[in-house]
């Protein structure tokens, strides 16, 4: 298979996959249930202990000694943080389907007004949120979202709103783009943004098992990475301007459910995590008209223990950083700031927990070479038992998390010595 077009192998092949995954699915239902999940068999994981109030001082291999402090425990699943200029943080939420804001490390205990409707389905709901390149000038935020019909379903979209400082709320808000096609929400919801240095916008969305053939199927934006103006119209050097049978949006296909999306401050190519099935999870520098393998090629299982595909192929990009076992990847940051000198170019990635068990989440830190290979990883707050969501450099040049957890928190972490 070439980078762009499906051979009749790969067709064959995804034929073959269309036909097992139900049998796969309940194979893996009964699995699970098993292993203690569905309410069948004993527990699986670590007992769910509530985060403290903090501070909490740890070491680490390299920068040694952090304190981590929570800013809040006020939120409900938080999804995503933006800052504004002044500081202030934007929190989604993501089943709420709430925008939030904290100033001064104080959250403010009314929503944000103007955020569009969305459905919380699955990993759907309100999930994204990302300030155009020149806010200061325009004042545009951006926000990815599961929009309901009239009939249950759902859809990705992508919305822009404009800033009031005089209210703290979103005004003039619209949609810019809604991806094709609508569905149940089963599988993969999850939708990331982030602006380029090309100045356009890169948009994530999933293809998980349920609608795992999505992710090969040009004809939809399912299991893509999307390219757009920051109107929200396509880019005229797209890589599928004008070929049959493809969205002109597309950037790049073959992903299951992206979770984090950041440019490379170094060289500004997009790299994208994302969860594999039973194990798998990677990380991927996009680039334009390439596949990136699901469901043909994958470093996972699928639930019910097989294999899931090859785990290489031609004309299939490979992943930068990959993990077996899994570790449900999450947010996604460069570290370029001062604070933390001996983190300066690490990737952190959020993980919700490790191996397929419950009550292990945590953060990892990733050390690169000039090259952009991997030489070494780290996990850290492992004590804490929290499921980390997002993380974000904050202005201050210090590391911001938010934890997946019903209460959610917004955690500080800086230097302690």
């Amino acid at each position: 298979m070439t980078s762009r077009v499906l051979t009749g192998v790969a067709a064959a092949a995804l034929t073959a996959l269309s036909l097992a995954v139900a049998s796969a699915q309940q194979r893996g239902a009964a699995t699970q249930g098993a292993a203690g999940r569905g309410g069948r068999g004993p527990a699986i994981g670590l007992p769910r202990l509530p985060l403290g109030d903090g501070p909490f001082i740890f070491d680490t291999a390299e920068q040694h000694k952090i304190r981590v402090v929570v800013l809040t425990k006020l939120l409900v699943k938080p999804w995503s943080l933006a800052f504004l200029p002044d500081g202030s943080m934007l929190v989604t939420e993501l089943q709420s389907g709430q925008l939030r804001i904290i100033r001064n490390g104080v959250l403010d205990p009314r929503p944000v007004a103007g955020a569009p409707r969305s459905a919380a389905v699955s990993l759907g709901g309100l999930m994204d949120v990302a300030l155009h390149p020149r806010f200061a000038e325009n004042k545009l935020v951006y926000l990815t979202y599961s929009k309901p019909d009239d009939k249950g379903l759902i859809a990705t979209a992508l919305a822009r709103g404009r800033w009031d400082d005089s209210t703290s709320s979103l005004v003039d808000v619209r949609d810019l783009f809604v991806a094709e096609p609508y569905w149940n929400g089963s599988g993969g919801a999850a939708s990331r943004l982030a602006f380029g240095r090309d100045g356009k916008l890169y948009m994530t969305t999933g293809a998980s098992v349920a609608n795992m053939m999505d992710a090969q199927t040009p004809s939809n934006h399912k299991g893509k990475v999307l390219r757009l103006n920051d109107d929200g119209s396509v880019p005229a050097d797209n890589p599928f301007i004008g070929k049959p049978g493809y969205k002109p949006e597309i950037y790049s296909l073959g992903h299951r459910n992206q979770l984090g999306l950041a440019i490379n401050p170094d060289t500004g190519a997009v790299w994208s995590n994302e969860n594999g099935p039973n194990g798998g999870d990677k990380i991927d520098i996009i680039l334009p008209g390439r596949n990136y393998g699901w469901p043909i090629v994958s470093l996972g299982r699928d639930y019910a223990g097989p294999w899931q595909g090859k785990f290489a192929q031609d004309g299939i990009e490979p992943p930068v950083v990959y993990w077996m076992p899994s570790i449900a990847v999450s947010g996604m940051a460069f570290y370029t700031g001062d604070r933390f000198p001996r983190w300066k170019g690490n990737v952190f990635v959020g993980a919700m927990r490790m191996g397929e068990i419950p009550g292990t989440g945590h953060l990892e830190r990733i050390v690169l070479n000039p090259k952009g290979e991997e030489l070494r990883r780290e996990m850290i707050l492992l004590e804490l038992r929290q499921r980390i969501r997002d993380v974000r450099q904050g202005p201050d040049g210090l590391l911001y998390l938010l934890t997946d957890e019903n209460p959610g928190a917004v955690l500080r972490i800086e230097p302690a010595e």
